[in-house]
């Protein structure tokens, strides 16, 4: 409605309806610009090829990805469908009406009833409620399941039926839409009689978002204020930057490098053409005259025409198709991780999920992890252990005399219990806790009346979205107070007297990243007013004015070296005059339009000082299981870690000690704030990089494993400060300076920790690496959302599947349950991605070589007349049906080692680090290997094989049969499935030339291959020859790699040599080491299900006694009879070789 007259100017603003569009729009949308150069080569002009046969295979490429794209586009159109079209409830002139959600106007009065989805982003109104709350579920929209609570507008509350709602007379002013989830910017007008109106902020705790779930709470009425494309679901709908893989980039490359070979082919045959016919009757011959146009018609015209027909002729070099073969390997290879049934936590439900398919490859070229602390190397279940209030140490269920002395009422653990102020204190302590956080109680009756009889402190349970605060909050259950519930703005907490405490909440200043605390502003029924303050000691300690600070400070020190993670509690208390001049600062702060969050931050900064420290708490987050395996695993592969964390450096060192990535010989070295202020940031970085290059010389550790025992191991730490100097820019310039030598000491480091991050800064660590000069692959793994920043900055992120929500896992390109899946990720399904993906496509180069080059070769011997030498199906069908069908499947499922082995040995992953399979020397001896293959079937042919027993046409066989044979020849891991497409694809082109040559077909003018197929086959010559031929073009490659493994064999190649000599000789069971060395005995064993597959399998008897592990290994092996737990995972996995037990 418009404002009542005498109020500010109104300019109707245009507002979109409620539709949601997820839809591409543009129709051609499905055509890459990849292949915007084989649009240009498949010109159609006069040439001896027709244009079905140009265009058939660009056709195939467009059109297969047009309906892949084409379907997905129709699915959204369908949900889009749905959504818009469905019911909703809004306020018409004092009644409640129907209608679709397409139809709604920003403006517009609804009414949402429990279990139902916000159509649109709602103002909160009122509620079915008396205390004008109401809780939502926002898992479709962050993936956090738990309850939220929402807040009316404090003057609309109290309208609860339609005519009360649509009697309300108010304007709001808003911020315009913005994606960010959790930020808001508003203020409502309301009028009462048209008096002045009386102004409100709105805050994100007003704003109710489309895609939310109403839930506990019986119906509530707002005011769309959203609607469409404009609401933040819409706007988070918004495609990440497209992310390419090294692969891609190599790929295209490849591909201009081909697209140069093919001018210059085109273009040394259109020359040689005219040196050729510039001899007498070469141009001209007697059969074939010229008539008069074509005499006169200009030189220059007449060569360029020739040039494009030569290009068209020779277009088929580049593999058109490999693209299209390429999207299906990467779609159908990602069901791999999602099938991984290792992969699986059974304890949440949850499996890998897949988010894009685009970065498979990319997996196996890891060089940089950047990994969070809290719920990804830990589990993020926050376990109370203690708290210190004046120095005095309170530890819940602590062990007296042998028993667990449960809900103790604070039991000292350093000298006498306090008196006198001290006792005032504790129970100050105890209140803060239980009054200063964001935990809802979750109550199954919603009994107004809560009796103190009824209550049991074991029936309370806590949701939150930060677990700390759950953790806190029970912990203090257990020592005697506990939080029961906000009912009308009033908290209520059962002291240890069980008598019911309530005290009015005034305000809360919320916690957020930059502060590091939060703070609550209470009334107690006295009428006390406190302000409660928790948060990191760095942001408390500096605004104490009086405590107890040495001796809690110690503690909090003595418990971050432990790896607990601490925060200190304080508290001061408020006059009634001082509250009315901060209610006045937050109320001013919070009607700002412009700069809400930076003048409410003053404000805060003023408000919370001259605090009295009560203490501290300690609580225990426990590394997850196999985090530490994981990290030495990725260490031993060449993969350097990085913790990024904004934990304070003490609970992180300790952390990072416990999960491997420092050692015990680990030197480590600081790059603090605290060194800064003792030296100058230049004179730090100066000494540092002394140090590290001291031993290290100018070699960096790029070169070498970060457990290199050769070396002196140095781990870094850096904190969030002492990033920002070395990140800021200065005038002089001097900071591109700090970075290079930042970079250069963290090079030569085996590990770094930076503390004390915020979200921003965590990105600006990844791109600074990113963007180094190395251009290092790098990877980000994170649970939070404060994870999302560096997620997106990586080459590749992973969201872990945690209890912060799935805000990271939705951002991500790859999500899992625990950390520890990382390992098998990268160093067996990032490794085969990426094996199988560079062998297809050097694959698609060198057959397209193969089988192109003779083309150029014939042009010698035809006069360059563009004369074919293949007919115009085997043109058309070569990369289209004849050999795609075989490298897919080959990229597929082939595995050059056993998977176990990847697992077992990390350091099989650096052989195929920094893109070593797609090299510019592999490249080239791909394409040699295609020309010298080309050149033998050609001149082969051509001399051995006489033309009156078979034309010259007959020769179309042998590219085919190389690539059969070439493909056989690189496979590792046979299957029915290989055997069946290699063999049947060779069965399908024989029959198809049998039936295209043997048959007189009714819609073909003419018949180039009539009979000539049969004609050949009939010939014992022509089969010599193809089999000679064959031998041949196949010999090069067999003497490469005979040689390249006795000579010069990688480490794969020696795994794959012993898995082959051993495989009589040893069991499944036995250590790689041993291969090494004979001497080498382990008493490590397997305790993964063996598969039994050959007559040879060994018998390996296995037993548990006393929770330990036996095993009886036959004597052959050289082993004595030694025990072992059965979690170390070491076991053999050759091809074929399988043991029983």
């Amino acid at each position: 409605r418009e404002p009542p007259p005498g109020a500010e100017a109104y300019i109707p603003q245009r507002f979109p309806d409620n539709r949601i569009v997820s839809s591409k729009v543009p129709i051609f949308s499905f055509i890459h610009l990849d292949k915007s150069a084989e649009v240009i080569l498949c010109l159609i002009i006069d040439t001896p090829t027709s244009p079905v046969t140009s265009g058939l295979p660009l056709l195939f490429v467009i059109t297969v990805t047009a309906i892949k794209q084409g379907y997905e586009d129709w699915l959204r159109h369908k949900a889009d469908n749905a959504i818009n079209h469905c019911p909703v409830h809004f306020i018409q002139h004092g009644k409640l009406v129907r209608k679709q959600s397409r139809k709604l106007r920003v403006g517009d009065i609804v009414m949402v009833k429990e279990d139902e989805k916000f159509p649109c982003d709602l103002i909160f109104l009122s509620s079915s409620r008396g205390d004008g709350t109401c809780f939502v579920t926002t898992t479709s929209l962050d993936g956090e399941s738990s309850q939220k609570t929402y807040y009316a507008v404090q003057d609309t509350k109290a309208f609860h039926n339609e005519q009360e709602i649509d009697a309300l007379h108010a304007t709001i002013e808003c911020e315009q839409p913005q994606p960010d989830l959790y930020k808001f910017v508003g203020r409502i007008n309301v009028y009462h009689d048209r008096n002045e109106p009386i102004a409100r902020p709105l805050g994100s705790e007003n704003l109710l978002l489309r895609g939310a779930t109403l839930k506990n709470t019986e119906k509530i009425f707002g005011v769309a204020i959203y609607t469409g494309m404009e609401t933040k679901m819409a706007l988070n709908y918004q495609s990440k930057s497209q992310k390419r893989s090294a692969v891609e980039k190599s790929m295209n490359v490849f591909l201009v490098v081909y697209l140069c070979i093919l001018v210059s082919k085109a273009l040394i045959n259109t020359i040689l053409k005219y040196v050729w016919q510039s001899e007498p009757f070469r141009d001209e011959p007697w059969y074939n005259q010229k008539t008069e146009p074509e005499r006169k018609r200009n030189l220059f015209l007449q060569a360029f025409t020739d040039f494009l027909a030569f290009m068209v002729l020779f277009n088929y070099i580049i593999p058109v198709s490999m693209y299209v073969t390429v999207e299906m390997q990467k779609f159908l290879g990602s069901y791999f991780i999602t099938w991984d049934e290792e992969m699986f936590d059974e304890d949440t439900g949850e499996g890998p999920l897949v988010n894009t398919s685009d970065l498979n490859e990319e997996l196996g070229q890891i060089e940089y992890v950047f990994t969070d602390k809290t719920g990804t190397l830990t589990e993020n279940n926050m376990e109370f252990v203690e708290c210190c209030i004046e120095g005095h140490v309170y530890v819940p269920d602590v062990i007296c005399n042998g028993q667990v002395l449960h809900d103790g009422t604070g039991i000292d653990m350093i000298d006498s219990s306090p008196g006198g102020s001290g006792k005032e204190r504790e129970e100050l302590f105890f209140r803060a806790l239980c009054l200063c956080h964001t935990v809802q109680v979750k109550d199954d009756d919603s009994v107004d009346g809560l009796k103190k009889n009824d209550f049991s402190r074991k029936s309370c349970i806590y949701i939150s979205s930060s677990p700390d605060e759950v953790a806190l909050v029970e912990g203090i259950q257990r020592l005697g107070y506990t939080y029961l519930r906000l009912k009308d703005n009033h908290m209520e907490i059962l002291n240890r007297e069980n008598n019911i405490e309530k005290f009015e909440l005034l305000e809360v200043l919320s916690f957020d990243s930059v502060r590091r605390r939060m703070s609550v502003i209470v009334k107690s029924s006295t009428g006390d007013i406190f302000l409660f303050c928790k948060g990191a000691d760095s942001s408390i300690f500096p605004r104490v004015k009086e405590g107890k600070i040495d001796q809690v400070r110690a503690r909090v020190e003595r418990n971050a070296v432990e790896g607990l993670r601490t925060l200190c509690v304080a508290y001061k208390k408020l006059t009634a005059e001082e509250y009315s001049n901060v209610q006045k600062l937050l109320q001013s702060a919070k009607l700002a339009l412009q700069d809400r969050d930076k003048k409410l931050a003053e404000v805060y900064e003023k408000i919370e000082t001259d605090f009295i420290l009560l203490g501290a708490t300690a609580v225990e987050d426990r590394l997850q299981e196999k985090a530490a395996d994981t990290i030495e695993a990725l260490q031993k592969a060449g993969i350097k870690v990085w913790v990024l964390t904004g934990d304070k450096m003490e609970t992180a060192a300790a952390t990072c000690y416990a999960c491997k990535l420092f050692r015990r010989n680990t030197q480590l070295l600081e790059l603090t704030t605290k060194k800064i202020e003792e030296q100058s940031l230049h004179d730090v970085l100066f000494d540092l990089r002394k140090t590290v290059l001291r031993d290290n010389g100018s070699l960096t550790r790029d070169t070498f494993s970060g457990l290199s025992t050769d070396m002196q191991d140095y781990g870094l730490i850096i904190d969030g400060a002492a990033l920002s100097l070395i990140m800021k820019t200065r005038q002089d310039g001097s900071s591109s300076n700090y970075r290079d030598r930042f970079l250069e000491i963290c090079r030569n480091c085996s590990a770094v920790l930076c503390c004390r991050m915020a979200p921003l800064q965590k990105a600006q660590i990844v791109k600074l690496i990113k963007l180094s000069k190395e251009h290092p692959i790098t990877l980000a793994i994170g649970d939070g959302a404060n994870d999302v920043s560096m997620i997106l900055e990586a080459h590749v992120g992973i969201g872990v599947i945690g209890k912060e929500g799935r805000q990271a896992a939705r951002n991500s390109d790859y999500a899992i349950p625990k950390f520890k899946h990382l390992k098998k990720m990268l160093l067996v399904h990032g490794h085969f991605y990426y094996v199988r993906i560079s062998e297809l496509v050097q694959y698609f180069f060198y057959k397209n070589v193969c089988f192109i080059f003779p083309q150029f070769l014939y042009q010698f011997f035809c006069g360059f007349s563009q004369q074919t030498l293949y007919d115009t199906a085997y043109l058309t069908l070569y990369n289209i049906c004849f050999t795609s069908l075989p490298i897919l499947l080959y990229s597929l499922m082939e595995q050059h080692i056993s998977a176990e082995t990847l697992k077992r040995e990390p350091s099989l992953y650096r052989d195929v680090a920094k893109n070593a399979l797609l090299r510019w020397r592999v490249f080239i001896y791909w394409t040699f290997l295609g020309v010298f293959d080309a050149v033998v079937f050609f001149f082969g042919a051509y001399l051995l094989l006489d033309n009156t027993v078979v034309t010259s046409n007959g020769q179309v066989i042998t590219p085919y049969n190389i690539f059969f044979f070439q493909l056989a020849l690189d496979t590792h891991y046979w299957t029915w499935i290989n055997h069946f497409v290699i063999w049947g694809s060779l069965l399908f082109y024989i029959v198809f030339s049998l039936l295209w040559g043997g048959i007189i077909w009714p819609f073909l003018n003419y018949q180039r291959m009539y009979y000539v197929f049969m004609q050949m086959l009939s010939s014992g010559p022509a089969w010599l020859g193809i089999i000679l031929l064959i031998t041949v073009s196949l010999l090069p490659d067999v003497l490469k790699k005979v040689l390249c493994r006795q000579l010069w064999p990688t480490a794969t190649e020696r795994i794959q040599n012993a898995s082959r000599h051993c495989r009589e000789h040893i069991s499944e069971f036995t250590p790689l080491a041993c291969l090494k060395s004979p001497r080498y005995r382990s008493s490590d064993c397997s305790n993964s299900p063996a598969r039994r597959s050959n007559s040879h399998s060994k018998k390996v008897m296995f037993t548990q006694w006393k929770g330990v592990d036996y095993s009886v290994l036959p004597s052959v092996f050289g082993y004595s009879n030694k025990h072992c737990r059965s979690s170390a995972g070491y076991h053999y996995s050759g091809s074929g070789l399988e043991t029983s037990i």
